[in-house]
């Protein structure tokens, strides 16, 4: 959904401001980066968004800077990391899982670069996927158009049953999505959703 220009226009933008609105900004673009998990048990996604921005030719320290908020497992926290962000005024905010839902709630206006293991349609993050439209665009790691078939792969290997459990965050959006229920419905299956707890390794 989002591609590499875009983010760059994004961050390219936040140095092209009025002479008079730039002195009032950090010297380089500030990307907010928002997630409730732990640096410990993503390192390999921070890794990933650092050397994106540098085939970008944003590089950390030199021409781009990143202001990491970590809830380590802990939903509560998000709120307030999330209000920190947008009070500082950084040029993007990039969110995953159930960060999108804090952030989205305070500002229509700086642009929000999310990760979700949901549906963005359903999940009103954005209006389509192909034009998301207002402040918001990223990736889905769910796999959408993939998940019903899935499910009838599933139905193949145990023909016999008639009921599944899916284990989702109810934090961020609805699982399973209406097009795995319409599936399941087409199939005879019956699913049953099951909530995660917060994460609680720190």
């Amino acid at each position: 959904m989002i591609r590499r220009r875009t983010f760059v226009t994004l961050l390219g933008g936040a140095t092209a401001w009025p002479i008079a609105a730039r002195a009032q900004q950090p010297a380089v673009p500030v990307v907010g980066w928002l997630s409730g998990r732990s640096p410990e048990v993503e390192p390999l996604l921070a890794a990933a968004f650092r050397k994106g921005l540098a085939e970008t030719g944003f590089v950390e320290g030199r021409n781009v800077a990143i202001e990491s908020h970590w809830a380590y497992g802990h939903a509560d926290r998000l709120p307030a990391l999330a209000a920190d962000l947008v009070r500082r005024q950084v040029a993007v905010i990039v969110a995953a899982g159930v960060g999108v839902n804090e952030v989205r709630r305070l500002t229509p206006a700086i642009p929000i670069v999310f990760s979700t293991p949901t549906d963005p349609v359903q999940a009103g993050y954005v209006a389509s996927l192909t034009r998301p439209t207002g402040n918001m665009t990223g990736v889905s790691n769910l796999g959408i158009e993939a998940v019903p078939k899935r499910l009838e792969l599933l139905h193949e290997l145990a023909p016999q049953t008639t009921s599944i459990a899916v284990l989702s965050d109810p934090n961020v959006g609805e699982v399973p999505s209406q097009d795995t229920q319409a599936a399941a419905r087409t199939l005879g299956l019956t699913l049953h959703a099951l909530h995660a707890s917060n994460e609680t390794r720190h």
